[in-house]
């Protein structure tokens, strides 16, 4: 069964107004989750509406309003307070504001403090590329102590993903990677399922690589950094990197402690037309995409695949054809009074 994405958008823009969320809010964030599921992002898509509904209705996620800015007028770079507004409103506005100061400065960029979620980080991406502008965008979770650092066996920081966006001559480069060998949602998924990770991704207390998701689940043990037990020291130092961006650039994170869920943002937008030039960049950019597609690969083996190249494939695929939804989230989604009948015929 596969059902139209248009349908999911203003199902979940209905059920999040009922939550509370005022209506323009409710339209991003709905965007924002079937975007993640259209690209193949299916842990940061819809299947995240039951607990953002649960946050709306407990006040763990703001209804309406706008962030705060807190920097100075007319500079390039700016620090938000979100007041725990949904992630994908404020994102969607820093990218906004950031791609304006690149077209004017060259270099546009915003520290968000005390964001709620910001689900599929590739879901922003194609929109600012397709500007001509790139992209980076980077998101801390200052409750979330999953990830081990390396050598440790218990976690201290969260999964801490970094995505960036280019434009090339053709398709765009879009990348969206976790510093974690793995995400939370993943472990919590195959926890549910009662599978097994598809590798030794976890770290059990002592100091073992386990492919058994309970193992954190049941509180103990945690996530290894990308690259595991055995090049994990690059993930970590990665991981703190954006920690750096995160919740030091937005002066809000781990030191206050916070258990409610929601993140620290950063986000930057440049401007190539400021630097080389566009029409040189795109050039670069394309011939290094080219390269890397054409590379020599083994005999019988698929050619190379550029980040976001497959997401974008799946993206147009499923606007075509409908999404098709995972039985488990279909039926969630089904309780929440999704019907049946808005399928795409077979």
């Amino acid at each position: 069964m596969r059902l139209p994405p248009e349908t999911l958008r203003r199902f979940a823009a209905e059920k999040l107004g009922e939550a509370g969320l005022c209506s323009n809010h409710a339209g991003i964030v709905a965007d924002t989750l079937v975007e993640g599921d259209l690209l193949g992002h299916v842990t940061h898509g819809l299947a995240l509406l039951p607990r953002y509904l649960d946050e709306l209705r407990s006040g763990g996620m703001a209804h309406e309003g706008a962030a705060d800015v807190t920097s100075p007028v007319g500079s390039v770079v700016e620090r938000w307070d979100g007041n725990w507004l949904p992630g994908p409103v404020l994102v969607r506005a820093a990218l906004t504001v950031a791609s304006a100061k690149a077209r004017q400065h060259g270099v546009g960029a915003i520290a968000i403090a005390r964001s709620h979620h910001i689900a599929c980080l590739a879901a922003y991406l194609e929109a600012v590329t397709k500007q001509g502008l790139a992209v980076i965008i980077a998101s801390s979770s200052p409750s979330n102590r999953d990830v081990a650092p390396f050598g440790a066996t218990g976690g201290v920081y969260s999964p801490n993903p970094i995505a960036a966006g280019w434009p090339t001559e053709g398709a765009p480069v879009m990348l969206d990677v976790s510093m974690s060998i793995t995400t939370s949602g993943m472990v919590a998924a195959m926890a549910a399922q009662g599978g097994r990770l598809p590798g030794g991704w976890l770290v059990d207390t002592e100091g073992r690589a386990t492919d058994d998701p309970t193992t954190r689940a049941a509180g103990s043990g945690a996530l290894l950094p990308l690259g595991g037990l055995d090049h994990g020291h690059k993930g970590f130092a990665l991981g703190l990197l954006v920690e750096m961006l995160t919740t030091g650039l937005s002066g809000h994170g781990r030191l206050e402690a916070t258990d409610r869920w929601g993140a620290s943002v950063f986000v930057m937008v440049l401007d190539p037309a400021h630097f080389g030039g566009r029409e040189a960049f795109c050039a670069q950019a394309s011939w290094i995409a080219e390269a890397c597609r054409g590379a020599s690969v083994a005999s019988g083996a698929p050619p190379v695949r550029l980040p976001g190249q497959r997401a974008l494939e799946r993206r147009a695929e499923n606007i075509a054809n409908g999404l098709a939804l995972a039985p488990d989230l279909l039926a969630v989604l089904q309780k929440l009074g999704l019907q049946s009948e808005t399928r795409v015929a077979q």
